[in-house]
């Protein structure tokens, strides 16, 4: 090799790379003229757009052929895109988020679904649930738990009136940002929702102490602020910059850099088992001692693992709790449709709220 002239060895590499880019865009176009007339399929049977073991499937299987070099990771962000134009082609797809723009719920949105789809961004997450219920998308994605804080109270409670499935679920990691167009030290003020702001507490304090902390309502309405005053930062996601221009003058400045949050995708449809299930279960107890237990041991015997469990009072009588937990496996699973049958003898009130691929990875 020469090193003193290398355009000679580059340019028939680069002549490669372009006839395969030719094949590529070849067979994405064949591809596609095949999604055409499944989505004709689909609009004649009213179908669902967006089938979530079937993406589970079609991602196991883009893994499963991979042979390198490119790792897993970077092939399955390609073919999320890939779906999203499938789901456009199809048909247009709309997904409702937790907004405004910019918001870790438009993150998780876009990681999960890609650029090609609609987005709406509502007000709050019971916004979201209402939307689902009238019809104006097809789609809601909502967070139901976090690893540092917690079930999402408001999701949980939504979930008590609402006509809405639990049909896939998303795991991101919240890599928090410190966003400004001014240089760190004309930094004065910082906006931020306080659990951000709490959860980038060592790190301001080791690096910008001397600027004054504001909590807003969200990062994006930081970040919207921040953009328009000078000497102002926003903490929020890259996202977050991207939307409202701003750059990032940190990145992943949180305190615990694995804090991840679990969304929930919900809708109307429900998914068939893809072979690597969850089911999310509400239930009220019935009032005397170990009723809960009774619940619980019927699980156990059942060989049924619990992944999570949390309660809300249930808003109609007083010391009254609804509890959700989540079992892995589908409800068309003999083990768990037995369990859940006779769970019910235990409990007042016993509602599935759908069964749907379990996350194979933080996107």
């Amino acid at each position: 090799m020469n090193p003193k002239n290398p355009d000679k060895l580059l340019a028939p590499l680069r002549e490669q790379i372009d006839a395969l880019d030719q094949q590529i865009i070849k067979l994405l176009n064949e591809r596609a003229k095949v999604v055409v007339e499944v989505g004709k399929v689909k609009q004649a049977g009213d179908n669902p757009i967006y089938v979530p073991e079937r993406e589970r499937q079609v991602l196991d299987q883009v893994r499963a052929y991979n042979q390198g070099p490119l790792p897993d990771a970077c092939l399955e962000a390609i073919w999320r895109e890939l779906l999203s134009a499938s789901f456009a082609l199809e048909r247009s797809l709309r997904v409702g988020y937790l907004g405004p723009q910019g918001s870790f719920s438009h993150l998780a949105a876009r990681r999960k679904f890609g650029a090609s789809i609609e987005y709406d961004d509502l007000d709050d997450i019971a916004a979201v649930f209402e939307a689902i219920h009238r019809g104006h998308i097809d789609l809601g994605l909502v967070p139901i738990e976090n690893s540092s804080v917690g079930g999402i109270g408001e999701t949980l409670d939504c979930f008590l009136g609402a006509d809405a499935r639990v049909c896939a679920e998303v795991l991101i990691n919240i890599h928090h940002n410190l966003l400004a167009n001014d240089p760190p030290e004309k930094i004065t003020k910082i906006y931020s929702k306080p659990v951000a702001l709490a959860q980038c507490k060592k790190w301001l304090a080791g690096q910008l102490s001397h600027a004054g902390k504001v909590p807003t309502a969200s990062t994006s309405k930081a970040a919207e602020i921040a953009a328009s005053e000078p000497g102002a930062a926003a903490i929020g996601s890259t996202l977050a910059g991207e939307v409202y221009g701003l750059k990032v003058q940190f990145e992943n400045i949180e305190d615990n850099p694995q804090n991840t949050t679990r969304f929930f995708v919900i809708g109307k449809h429900a998914p068939k088992p893809s072979g690597d299930d969850k089911t999310s279960i509400m239930f009220t107890t019935e009032h005397k001692a170990g009723a809960l237990t009774e619940v619980l041991d019927i699980f156990r015997d059942y060989g049924l693992n619990l992944t999570h469990i949390d309660k809300r009072p249930s808003q109609r009588a007083n010391w009254e709790y609804i509890f959700f937990v989540d079992v892995v496996g589908h409800i068309n699973d003999k083990n768990v449709a037995e369990a859940i049958d006779k769970a019910k003898s235990h409990c007042l009130q016993m509602t599935v709220l759908g069964s749907y691929p379990r996350a194979a990875e933080v996107l």
